[in-house]
């Protein structure tokens, strides 16, 4: 169904080049344009943590397909974000700045499109370029050919999607599946005379968490272990003890968990087919609500099935996103392209998975600063390749310039990490510089900028108080002692102090600069 759409967006989508997209994708012969020109397709998902990944370690997740790309390629082992948060994060993929740069510190706002995004030096390389899926950034910028994207946040089921044509359209179906689809009728529908840039953006692993029907169930016989710091007391850290993301109080049982939802009142399930809802309806009444009512919890004992409830949720809906990546991968095979095209997959940041009791990111702490990163590019990534430096969400634009034999424009903050994934010996950054500014709502994460190095991280929060941290990563990796102010390292901070204040300075961040200036 056509739906009418506001006249800013018609305004942006004016000037997009409108494709045709047609149903089904039968393997086509193999493409003839130059392999000094590697086509690119990033995915990218929302949310998805790295614990949460085989590749990164987990035991119990299933990430063949992720894990494949990692096996054939490279992983980072310490991806970082600048802005642990959903539009921000995309922002600096399309920018390769900061957000005190980009102008989008926040979720929820409009993306200025007048500045210059990275697709648009590809499109003067001769690329097509196509963003497909979740996009999340107010406004459709530049420098995509074609665009086919979820309006906001996006639905799960019956998902609408704002195309090219300035149409919003709604499809049935499960919206993982659905971007699989029209990524792929886009790959096939394109001038195979050119090498393209394609994004694919999933919604999953999004809160609220709703896994396909295929996946209801698919973790119901496993039973998690708790992170060794679920019961963090929080000593000595006011922000880690003032948020609003704990999975005991914040993690509300109808809309997260389902149990006992309302479907009628909460719109997302209008959207379901009368099958779909059934089973739905009989998986989360009949068997999840069921179990809750007979338990009859309360104290830790319901914090720990909650728990349990998140993470089936949670990796169930992931299992779809793995799935698609694997139909994507079984594409390129079959058309031969994949010899020439670099897969990355990424998340938009990381996610704690019950890590000091919590769900969602923004913290500078590890679970959401670091985010998965895995990459592949035959005859130039060797298979199996670690990367342990700090890499930082700036570099991903410039690298995909880099791939691509693209000029690099000065004004981009980040660099191209290809020496790394060569396993070429380069002069690399040694600390990455965060700023974090969404406060109170929806999380009451304070503020806060910082440091990271190999060993150490140091931050600053900044409201409502003011006060510093300090972590040894080696020896506290949970990062619960704050050794701020501890005898002892004294030497450590200074010197972390001023390569904070150096950091602030290369970034260009006047507002932090103002505020480490200001003394204690």
């Amino acid at each position: 169904m056509n739906l009418r759409i506001g006249m800013g967006v018609l305004g942006v989508l004016s000037a997009l080049a409108a494709l045709v997209v047609v149903p089904g994708y039968a393997p086509k012969e193999a493409e003839t344009q130059p392999a000094s020109r590697p086509n690119v397709i990033f995915i990218f998902s929302d949310d998805h943590a790295y614990q949460a990944i085989g590749a990164y370690g987990a035991k119990l997740a299933k990430t063949p397909n992720i894990d494949r790309i990692a096996r054939e390629g490279a992983i980072l082992h310490n991806n970082v974000v600048t802005n642990s948060i959903c539009g921000p994060s995309r922002a600096t993929l399309l920018t390769g700045k900061y957000s005190h740069l980009n102008g989008y510190k926040v979720n929820e706002r409009k993306f200025d499109i007048d500045q210059p995004v990275f697709p648009e030096e590809l499109q003067k390389n001769g690329y097509q370029t196509a963003w497909v899926g979740k996009m999340h950034l107010g406004s459709l910028p530049h420098g995509f050919d074609y665009l086919n994207v979820l309006p906001g946040q996006g639905q799960y089921y019956s998902p609408d999607f704002i195309n090219s044509k300035g149409d919003t359209v709604r499809y049935p179906g499960y919206v993982t599946n659905v971007t699989t689809k029209l990524s792929l009728d886009w790959l096939n529908q394109r001038d195979k005379s050119k090498p393209f840039f394609l994004v694919v953006g999933h919604k999953a692993t999004h809160r609220e968490w709703l896994p396909d029907i295929r996946d209801l169930g698919a973790y119901d016989n496993v039973t998690f272990p708790l992170p060794a710091s679920f019961y963090d007391e929080y000593e000595n850290r006011d922000a880690a003890k003032n948020q609003d993301m704990t999975i005991d109080k914040t993690m509300r049982l109808k809309e997260d968990l389902k149990v006992h939802l309302d479907y009628e009142k909460r719109g997302a399930y209008n959207r379901f087919s009368p099958e779909e809802k059934k089973k739905f309806y009989d998986y989360y009444e009949n068997r999840v609500s069921r179990e809750f009512d007979e338990k009859k919890l309360s104290g830790k004992a319901l914090v720990e099935w909650k728990y349990q409830r998140y993470m089936k949720d949670y990796l169930a809906t992931a299992n779809s996103l793995d799935r698609n990546i694997g139909e994507l991968l079984d594409y390129l095979d079959k058309t031969g392209l994949a010899k020439n095209t670099v897969v990355v997959y990424a998340s938009d940041q990381g996610f704690y998975l019950g890590e000091h009791g919590w769900f969602d990111k923004r913290f500078i702490y590890e679970e959401s600063l670091k985010t998965p990163f895995v990459i592949r590019y035959p005859g130039v990534i060797k298979p199996g390749t670690q990367v342990h430096q700090l890499v930082s969400n700036i570099d991903w634009a410039p690298t995909v310039l880099n791939l691509t034999g693209t000029a690099i424009p000065k004004e981009i903050q980040g660099e191209s990490f290809l020496p790394l994934l060569k396993g070429q010996k380069t002069n690399w950054r040694q600390e990455a510089y965060y700023h974090y500014y969404e406060y109170p709502e929806p999380h009451r994460v304070s503020p806060h900028i910082g440091l990271r190095s190999s060993q150490y991280k140091l931050v600053r929060f900044y409201g409502p108080k003011e006060y510093w941290e300090l972590y040894d990563l080696k020896k506290d990796p949970q990062e619960l002692r704050n050794l701020y102010g501890v005898k002892g390292y004294d030497a450590v901070t200074a010197d972390l102090k001023k390569k904070l204040n150096d950091q602030i300075r290369k970034y260009k961040d006047d507002e932090a600069l103002k505020i480490v200036e200001s003394g204690e």
